[in-house]
Protein backbone atom coordinates (compact mmCIF):
# COMPACT_ATOMS: atom_id res chain seq x y z
CA UNK A 1 0.00 0.00 0.00
CA UNK A 2 1.51 3.32 -1.08
CA UNK A 3 1.80 6.37 1.14
CA UNK A 4 -0.94 8.10 -0.84
CA UNK A 5 -3.42 5.42 0.29
CA UNK A 6 -2.70 5.90 4.01
CA UNK A 7 -5.11 7.81 6.21
CA UNK A 8 -4.05 11.32 7.15
CA UNK A 9 -3.37 10.31 10.75
CA UNK A 10 -0.84 7.69 9.71
CA UNK A 11 0.71 9.96 7.12
CA UNK A 12 1.38 12.60 9.78
CA UNK A 13 2.68 9.89 12.11
CA UNK A 14 5.01 8.51 9.42
CA UNK A 15 6.39 11.95 8.54
CA UNK A 16 7.04 12.91 12.17
CA UNK A 17 8.65 9.57 12.97
CA UNK A 18 10.77 9.80 9.83
CA UNK A 19 11.87 13.31 10.77
CA UNK A 20 12.87 12.18 14.26
CA UNK A 21 14.78 9.21 12.82
CA UNK A 22 16.63 11.52 10.44
CA UNK A 23 17.66 13.75 13.36
CA UNK A 24 18.97 10.72 15.25
CA UNK A 25 20.99 9.56 12.23
CA UNK A 26 22.52 13.03 11.86
CA UNK A 27 23.28 13.11 15.59
CA UNK A 28 24.99 9.70 15.44
CA UNK A 29 27.06 10.68 12.41
CA UNK A 30 28.31 13.95 13.88
CA UNK A 31 28.88 12.62 17.40
CA UNK A 32 30.66 9.39 16.44
CA UNK A 33 31.74 8.99 12.81
CA UNK A 34 32.78 12.59 12.08
CA UNK A 35 33.74 13.67 15.61
CA UNK A 36 37.51 13.23 15.15
CA UNK A 37 37.54 15.00 11.77
CA UNK A 38 35.45 17.88 13.10
CA UNK A 39 37.72 18.15 16.15
CA UNK A 40 40.78 18.52 13.90
CA UNK A 41 39.01 21.15 11.81
CA UNK A 42 38.23 23.13 14.97
CA UNK A 43 41.87 22.82 16.16
CA UNK A 44 43.07 24.16 12.80
CA UNK A 45 40.72 27.13 13.17
CA UNK A 46 42.04 27.79 16.68
CA UNK A 47 45.59 27.56 15.29
CA UNK A 48 44.78 30.17 12.65
CA UNK A 49 43.24 32.42 15.31
CA UNK A 50 46.44 32.12 17.39
CA UNK A 51 48.53 33.07 14.34
CA UNK A 52 46.34 36.14 13.79
CA UNK A 53 46.80 37.22 17.43
CA UNK A 54 50.59 36.83 17.24
CA UNK A 55 50.69 38.74 13.95
CA UNK A 56 48.97 41.71 15.62
CA UNK A 57 51.15 41.57 18.74
CA UNK A 58 54.51 40.65 17.13
CA UNK A 59 56.14 43.93 18.25
CA UNK A 60 54.47 43.94 21.67
CA UNK A 61 57.03 43.83 24.53
CA UNK A 62 54.68 41.44 26.31
CA UNK A 63 54.75 38.95 23.45
CA UNK A 64 56.14 36.18 25.66
CA UNK A 65 53.21 36.60 28.06
CA UNK A 66 50.73 36.50 25.16
CA UNK A 67 52.35 33.32 23.82
CA UNK A 68 52.12 31.73 27.26
CA UNK A 69 48.42 32.61 27.53
CA UNK A 70 47.78 31.07 24.10
CA UNK A 71 49.54 27.90 25.22
CA UNK A 72 47.54 27.68 28.46
CA UNK A 73 44.14 28.51 26.97
CA UNK A 74 44.36 26.69 23.65
CA UNK A 75 47.09 24.06 24.05
CA UNK A 76 49.02 25.78 21.25
CA UNK A 77 52.79 26.25 21.68
CA UNK A 78 54.81 28.75 19.65
CA UNK A 79 58.51 28.11 19.01
CA UNK A 80 61.04 30.52 17.45
CA UNK A 81 62.90 29.20 14.38
CA UNK A 82 66.10 30.94 13.37
CA UNK A 83 67.73 30.83 9.96
CA UNK A 84 64.71 28.90 8.77
CA UNK A 85 66.02 25.69 10.32
CA UNK A 86 63.19 23.15 10.61
CA UNK A 87 61.86 23.46 14.13
CA UNK A 88 62.27 20.83 16.79
CA UNK A 89 59.02 18.87 17.15
CA UNK A 90 57.97 19.09 20.79
CA UNK A 91 57.33 15.81 22.53
CA UNK A 92 55.92 14.82 25.84
CA UNK A 93 58.47 16.88 27.70
CA UNK A 94 57.08 20.00 26.05
CA UNK A 95 53.35 19.35 26.21
CA UNK A 96 53.37 16.59 28.75
CA UNK A 97 51.45 13.39 28.29
CA UNK A 98 47.81 12.72 28.89
CA UNK A 99 46.76 9.33 30.13
CA UNK A 100 50.12 7.97 28.89
CA UNK A 101 48.86 8.19 25.29
CA UNK A 102 50.99 9.41 22.38
CA UNK A 103 50.08 12.96 21.41
CA UNK A 104 49.48 14.30 17.90
CA UNK A 105 50.09 17.88 16.86
CA UNK A 106 49.10 20.11 13.98
CA UNK A 107 52.09 22.19 12.90
CA UNK A 108 52.23 25.43 10.91
CA UNK A 109 55.20 27.75 10.21
CA UNK A 110 54.59 31.48 9.83
CA UNK A 111 57.03 34.30 8.99
CA UNK A 112 56.61 37.74 10.54
CA UNK A 113 58.40 41.05 9.80
CA UNK A 114 59.22 43.22 12.80
CA UNK A 115 59.17 47.01 12.78
CA UNK A 116 62.97 46.91 12.73
CA UNK A 117 62.84 45.04 9.45
CA UNK A 118 64.00 41.77 10.90
CA UNK A 119 62.17 38.66 9.73
CA UNK A 120 61.42 35.91 12.18
CA UNK A 121 59.85 32.54 11.61
CA UNK A 122 57.56 31.06 14.23
CA UNK A 123 56.32 27.50 14.38
CA UNK A 124 52.88 26.88 15.89
CA UNK A 125 52.06 23.49 17.40
CA UNK A 126 48.41 22.66 18.19
CA UNK A 127 47.94 19.65 20.44
CA UNK A 128 45.41 17.07 19.17
CA UNK A 129 44.01 14.95 21.99
CA UNK A 130 42.78 11.45 21.01
CA UNK A 131 38.95 11.28 21.10
CA UNK A 132 38.49 7.52 21.00
CA UNK A 133 37.46 7.37 24.64
CA UNK A 134 35.11 10.29 24.12
CA UNK A 135 33.51 8.61 21.11
CA UNK A 136 32.94 5.44 23.13
CA UNK A 137 31.30 7.42 25.91
CA UNK A 138 29.14 9.37 23.47
CA UNK A 139 28.10 6.16 21.74
CA UNK A 140 26.77 4.71 25.00
CA UNK A 141 24.98 7.96 25.75
CA UNK A 142 23.46 8.01 22.27
CA UNK A 143 22.04 4.51 22.77
CA UNK A 144 20.00 5.78 25.70
CA UNK A 145 19.20 9.12 24.04
CA UNK A 146 18.05 7.40 20.84
CA UNK A 147 15.78 5.03 22.75
CA UNK A 148 14.23 7.83 24.77
CA UNK A 149 13.80 10.04 21.69
CA UNK A 150 12.18 7.24 19.68
CA UNK A 151 9.70 6.50 22.45
CA UNK A 152 8.89 10.20 22.84
CA UNK A 153 8.72 10.64 19.06
CA UNK A 154 6.24 7.78 18.68
CA UNK A 155 4.04 9.13 21.48
CA UNK A 156 4.17 12.75 20.33
CA UNK A 157 3.66 11.74 16.68
CA UNK A 158 0.55 9.75 17.60
CA UNK A 159 -0.85 12.66 19.62
CA UNK A 160 -0.15 15.24 16.90
CA UNK A 161 -1.45 12.94 14.16
CA UNK A 162 -4.70 12.40 16.04
CA UNK A 163 -4.98 16.11 16.84
CA UNK A 164 -4.50 17.08 13.19
CA UNK A 165 -6.64 14.36 11.63
CA UNK A 166 -9.60 14.30 14.04
CA UNK A 167 -11.33 17.52 12.86
CA UNK A 168 -10.69 16.59 9.22
CA UNK A 169 -12.17 13.13 9.75
CA UNK A 170 -15.25 14.70 11.38
CA UNK A 171 -15.65 17.08 8.45
CA UNK A 172 -15.29 14.14 6.04
CA UNK A 173 -18.03 12.18 7.84
CA UNK A 174 -20.35 15.19 7.85
CA UNK A 175 -19.60 15.81 4.17
CA UNK A 176 -20.74 12.27 3.36
CA UNK A 177 -23.95 12.96 5.28
CA UNK A 178 -24.40 16.19 3.31
CA UNK A 179 -23.82 14.32 0.04
CA UNK A 180 -26.70 11.99 0.94
CA UNK A 181 -29.09 14.95 1.05
CA UNK A 182 -29.12 15.86 4.75
CA UNK A 183 -28.73 19.63 4.43
CA UNK A 184 -29.16 20.17 8.18
CA UNK A 185 -25.64 18.83 8.71
CA UNK A 186 -23.47 21.12 10.81
CA UNK A 187 -19.69 21.29 10.42
CA UNK A 188 -17.78 22.10 13.61
CA UNK A 189 -14.10 22.75 12.83
CA UNK A 190 -11.74 23.26 15.77
CA UNK A 191 -8.00 23.34 16.30
CA UNK A 192 -6.82 25.17 13.20
CA UNK A 193 -7.77 28.42 11.49
CA UNK A 194 -7.92 26.70 8.09
CA UNK A 195 -10.18 23.93 9.44
CA UNK A 196 -12.50 26.52 11.00
CA UNK A 197 -12.63 28.45 7.71
CA UNK A 198 -13.39 25.24 5.82
CA UNK A 199 -16.17 24.41 8.29
CA UNK A 200 -17.72 27.85 7.86
CA UNK A 201 -17.59 27.46 4.07
CA UNK A 202 -19.20 24.02 4.21
CA UNK A 203 -21.90 25.27 6.61
CA UNK A 204 -22.69 28.07 4.16
CA UNK A 205 -22.73 25.57 1.30
CA UNK A 206 -25.08 23.28 3.26
CA UNK A 207 -27.49 26.16 3.88
CA UNK A 208 -27.40 27.20 0.22
CA UNK A 209 -27.84 23.62 -0.98
CA UNK A 210 -30.83 23.23 1.33
CA UNK A 211 -32.29 26.44 0.00
CA UNK A 212 -31.72 25.37 -3.60
CA UNK A 213 -33.31 22.00 -2.91
CA UNK A 214 -36.33 23.70 -1.33
CA UNK A 215 -36.61 25.99 -4.35
CA UNK A 216 -36.33 23.01 -6.68
CA UNK A 217 -39.14 21.20 -4.92
CA UNK A 218 -41.26 24.34 -4.83
CA UNK A 219 -40.58 24.94 -8.51
CA UNK A 220 -41.59 21.41 -9.43
CA UNK A 221 -44.76 21.68 -7.36
CA UNK A 222 -45.68 25.07 -8.81
CA UNK A 223 -44.91 24.10 -12.40
CA UNK A 224 -46.95 20.93 -11.95
CA UNK A 225 -49.82 23.03 -10.59
CA UNK A 226 -49.58 25.48 -13.47
CA UNK A 227 -49.47 22.67 -16.01
CA UNK A 228 -52.43 20.83 -14.51
CA UNK A 229 -54.87 23.77 -14.74
CA UNK A 230 -54.55 24.58 -18.47
CA UNK A 231 -54.31 20.91 -19.40
CA UNK A 232 -57.53 20.24 -17.51
CA UNK A 233 -59.25 23.13 -19.29
CA UNK A 234 -58.00 22.03 -22.69
CA UNK A 235 -59.10 18.46 -22.06
CA UNK A 236 -62.53 19.55 -20.78
CA UNK A 237 -63.24 21.79 -23.76
CA UNK A 238 -61.84 19.24 -26.21
CA UNK A 239 -64.07 16.55 -24.66
CA UNK A 240 -67.08 18.86 -24.89
CA UNK A 241 -66.32 19.65 -28.52
CA UNK A 242 -65.94 15.95 -29.25
CA UNK A 243 -69.26 15.09 -27.59
CA UNK A 244 -71.16 17.99 -29.14
CA UNK A 245 -69.42 18.79 -32.42
CA UNK A 246 -72.32 20.83 -33.63
CA UNK A 247 -72.21 23.21 -30.66
CA UNK A 248 -68.62 24.44 -30.95
CA UNK A 249 -68.41 28.15 -30.11
CA UNK A 250 -65.65 30.73 -30.67
CA UNK A 251 -65.32 31.04 -26.88
CA UNK A 252 -64.39 27.38 -26.57
CA UNK A 253 -61.72 27.57 -29.26
CA UNK A 254 -60.38 30.81 -27.74
CA UNK A 255 -60.01 29.15 -24.34
CA UNK A 256 -58.07 26.27 -25.90
CA UNK A 257 -55.85 28.70 -27.83
CA UNK A 258 -55.24 30.89 -24.75
CA UNK A 259 -54.36 27.94 -22.56
CA UNK A 260 -52.10 26.50 -25.25
CA UNK A 261 -50.35 29.86 -25.58
CA UNK A 262 -49.92 30.04 -21.82
CA UNK A 263 -48.46 26.53 -21.73
CA UNK A 264 -46.02 27.53 -24.46
CA UNK A 265 -44.96 30.58 -22.45
CA UNK A 266 -44.45 28.46 -19.35
CA UNK A 267 -42.31 25.93 -21.20
CA UNK A 268 -40.29 28.72 -22.81
CA UNK A 269 -39.74 30.39 -19.43
CA UNK A 270 -38.55 27.14 -17.87
CA UNK A 271 -36.17 26.59 -20.78
CA UNK A 272 -34.90 30.18 -20.51
CA UNK A 273 -34.26 29.71 -16.80
CA UNK A 274 -32.32 26.53 -17.51
CA UNK A 275 -30.17 28.32 -20.08
CA UNK A 276 -29.58 31.32 -17.82
CA UNK A 277 -28.70 29.14 -14.83
CA UNK A 278 -26.19 27.16 -16.88
CA UNK A 279 -24.66 30.21 -18.61
CA UNK A 280 -25.86 28.94 -21.98
CA UNK A 281 -27.39 32.28 -22.97
CA UNK A 282 -25.11 34.60 -24.95
CA UNK A 283 -25.71 38.29 -25.50
CA UNK A 284 -26.11 39.60 -29.04
CA UNK A 285 -25.36 43.24 -28.33
CA UNK A 286 -26.36 45.94 -30.81
CA UNK A 287 -26.96 49.65 -30.56
CA UNK A 288 -30.71 50.24 -30.55
CA UNK A 289 -33.32 52.78 -29.50
CA UNK A 290 -34.31 51.64 -26.00
CA UNK A 291 -37.09 54.23 -25.71
CA UNK A 292 -38.70 53.06 -28.94
CA UNK A 293 -38.49 49.44 -27.75
CA UNK A 294 -40.24 50.35 -24.49
CA UNK A 295 -42.96 52.34 -26.31
CA UNK A 296 -43.76 49.38 -28.53
CA UNK A 297 -43.95 47.01 -25.55
CA UNK A 298 -46.28 49.38 -23.68
CA UNK A 299 -48.52 49.72 -26.75
CA UNK A 300 -48.66 45.93 -27.17
CA UNK A 301 -49.66 45.36 -23.54
CA UNK A 302 -52.23 48.18 -23.68
CA UNK A 303 -53.82 46.54 -26.70
CA UNK A 304 -53.85 43.22 -24.87
CA UNK A 305 -55.56 44.77 -21.83
CA UNK A 306 -57.75 47.36 -23.56
CA UNK A 307 -60.94 45.82 -22.17
CA UNK A 308 -59.64 45.40 -18.61
CA UNK A 309 -59.47 49.06 -17.56
CA UNK A 310 -55.70 49.40 -17.12
CA UNK A 311 -54.13 52.88 -17.29
CA UNK A 312 -50.47 52.60 -18.35
CA UNK A 313 -48.40 55.78 -18.78
CA UNK A 314 -44.86 56.06 -20.13
CA UNK A 315 -42.90 59.22 -19.26
CA UNK A 316 -39.59 60.09 -20.94
CA UNK A 317 -37.78 63.24 -21.99
CA UNK A 318 -35.93 61.95 -25.06
CA UNK A 319 -35.02 58.79 -26.90
CA UNK A 320 -32.06 56.85 -25.52
CA UNK A 321 -29.78 54.50 -27.45
CA UNK A 322 -27.91 51.71 -25.66
CA UNK A 323 -25.55 48.88 -26.58
CA UNK A 324 -27.31 45.73 -25.40
CA UNK A 325 -29.21 42.64 -26.50
CA UNK A 326 -32.46 44.20 -27.74
CA UNK A 327 -34.50 41.00 -27.48
CA UNK A 328 -33.44 40.21 -23.92
CA UNK A 329 -33.84 43.79 -22.65
CA UNK A 330 -37.30 43.86 -24.22
CA UNK A 331 -38.09 40.58 -22.46
CA UNK A 332 -36.92 41.95 -19.10
CA UNK A 333 -39.03 45.11 -19.44
CA UNK A 334 -42.06 43.08 -20.58
CA UNK A 335 -41.75 40.81 -17.53
CA UNK A 336 -41.61 43.78 -15.16
CA UNK A 337 -44.60 45.38 -16.86
CA UNK A 338 -46.63 42.14 -16.66
CA UNK A 339 -45.66 41.82 -13.00
CA UNK A 340 -47.09 45.31 -12.41
CA UNK A 341 -50.27 44.28 -14.26
CA UNK A 342 -50.67 41.22 -12.04
CA UNK A 343 -50.23 43.20 -8.81
CA UNK A 344 -51.58 46.66 -9.69
CA UNK A 345 -54.60 46.36 -7.41
CA UNK A 346 -58.07 47.74 -8.00
CA UNK A 347 -56.84 51.09 -9.33
CA UNK A 348 -55.04 49.37 -12.23
CA UNK A 349 -52.72 52.36 -12.63
CA UNK A 350 -49.18 51.69 -13.86
CA UNK A 351 -46.57 54.41 -14.37
CA UNK A 352 -43.36 53.88 -16.33
CA UNK A 353 -40.57 56.45 -16.11
CA UNK A 354 -37.37 56.66 -18.14
CA UNK A 355 -34.71 58.97 -16.71
CA UNK A 356 -31.08 59.66 -17.59
CA UNK A 357 -28.24 60.34 -15.15
CA UNK A 358 -24.77 60.87 -16.64
CA UNK A 359 -24.04 57.66 -18.58
CA UNK A 360 -26.90 55.64 -17.10
CA UNK A 361 -30.50 55.17 -18.15
CA UNK A 362 -32.92 54.29 -15.37
CA UNK A 363 -36.23 52.53 -16.07
CA UNK A 364 -38.84 52.26 -13.30
CA UNK A 365 -42.26 50.57 -13.33
CA UNK A 366 -44.64 51.63 -10.55
CA UNK A 367 -47.89 49.94 -9.60
CA UNK A 368 -50.50 50.89 -6.99
CA UNK A 369 -51.07 47.45 -5.55
CA UNK A 370 -50.93 46.10 -2.01
CA UNK A 371 -47.13 46.32 -1.76
CA UNK A 372 -44.53 43.84 -0.54
CA UNK A 373 -43.45 43.08 3.01
CA UNK A 374 -39.96 44.36 3.80
CA UNK A 375 -38.80 40.89 4.87
CA UNK A 376 -39.87 39.51 1.49
CA UNK A 377 -38.02 42.06 -0.67
CA UNK A 378 -34.69 40.14 -0.87
CA UNK A 379 -36.48 37.01 -2.10
CA UNK A 380 -38.92 38.29 -4.70
CA UNK A 381 -36.36 37.71 -7.46
CA UNK A 382 -36.45 33.97 -6.77
CA UNK A 383 -38.44 31.57 -8.90
CA UNK A 384 -42.14 31.48 -8.01
CA UNK A 385 -41.74 33.55 -4.84
CA UNK A 386 -45.22 34.35 -3.58
CA UNK A 387 -44.68 36.17 -0.28
CA UNK A 388 -45.70 33.20 1.82
CA UNK A 389 -49.09 32.99 0.17
CA UNK A 390 -50.46 29.95 -1.53
CA UNK A 391 -49.27 29.74 -5.11
CA UNK A 392 -51.78 30.86 -7.68
CA UNK A 393 -51.59 31.40 -11.37
CA UNK A 394 -50.86 35.02 -12.38
CA UNK A 395 -53.27 37.01 -14.51
CA UNK A 396 -50.68 37.20 -17.29
CA UNK A 397 -47.33 35.44 -17.50
CA UNK A 398 -45.97 32.40 -15.74
CA UNK A 399 -44.69 33.63 -12.38
CA UNK A 400 -41.06 33.17 -13.42
CA UNK A 401 -40.60 36.64 -14.87
CA UNK A 402 -38.70 38.38 -12.06
CA UNK A 403 -36.09 35.64 -11.91
CA UNK A 404 -35.56 35.98 -15.67
CA UNK A 405 -35.30 39.78 -15.29
CA UNK A 406 -32.59 39.35 -12.66
CA UNK A 407 -30.55 37.03 -14.87
CA UNK A 408 -30.87 39.24 -17.97
CA UNK A 409 -29.84 42.44 -16.18
CA UNK A 410 -26.91 40.63 -14.52
CA UNK A 411 -25.78 39.40 -17.95
CA UNK A 412 -25.65 43.04 -19.07
CA UNK A 413 -23.73 44.13 -15.97
CA UNK A 414 -26.59 46.40 -14.92
CA UNK A 415 -28.35 46.93 -11.62
CA UNK A 416 -31.91 46.19 -10.57
CA UNK A 417 -34.04 46.53 -7.47
CA UNK A 418 -37.40 47.22 -5.90
CA UNK A 419 -38.91 49.54 -3.33
CA UNK A 420 -42.33 49.01 -1.83
CA UNK A 421 -44.82 50.33 0.70
CA UNK A 422 -47.70 48.31 2.07
CA UNK A 423 -51.07 49.41 0.58
CA UNK A 424 -49.31 51.96 -1.66
CA UNK A 425 -47.64 49.82 -4.27
CA UNK A 426 -44.19 48.82 -5.51
CA UNK A 427 -41.58 50.27 -7.84
CA UNK A 428 -39.39 47.88 -9.81
CA UNK A 429 -36.40 49.35 -11.61
CA UNK A 430 -33.28 48.55 -13.58
CA UNK A 431 -30.48 50.64 -15.02
CA UNK A 432 -28.13 50.19 -17.98
CA UNK A 433 -24.96 51.88 -19.13
CA UNK A 434 -25.70 54.08 -22.15
CA UNK A 435 -22.18 53.69 -23.56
Amino acid sequence: MGLNKLRLKWKVFAFLLGFCSLLLVILWLFQTVFLNDMYKIIRKQELNQAISIVEKEIDNPELQTILFEIQVESDIMVALTRDFIPPYRPGREDFGSRNNMPLETITQVKEFTLQSGQTVSLTFYALVVPVNATVTTLRYQLYYISGIMLILAVGIALIIAKWVSKPIEEISRNALTLAKGDYNTHFDGKGFLEIAALSDTLNTAAVELGRVEALRRELMANVSHDLRTPLSLIYSYAEMMNDFPGEITPEQTRVIMDETRWLTELVNDVLDISKLDNDMERLVATRFNLTHNLRETVARVQELLKNDGFDITFTHSSDVFVNADETKIGRAFYNLLINAVNYSGDSRNIAIIQSISENLVWISIMDSGEGILEDDLPFIWDRYFKSGKKHKRPVIGTGLGLFIVKKIIELHGGKYGVTSEIDKGSTFWFELNIN
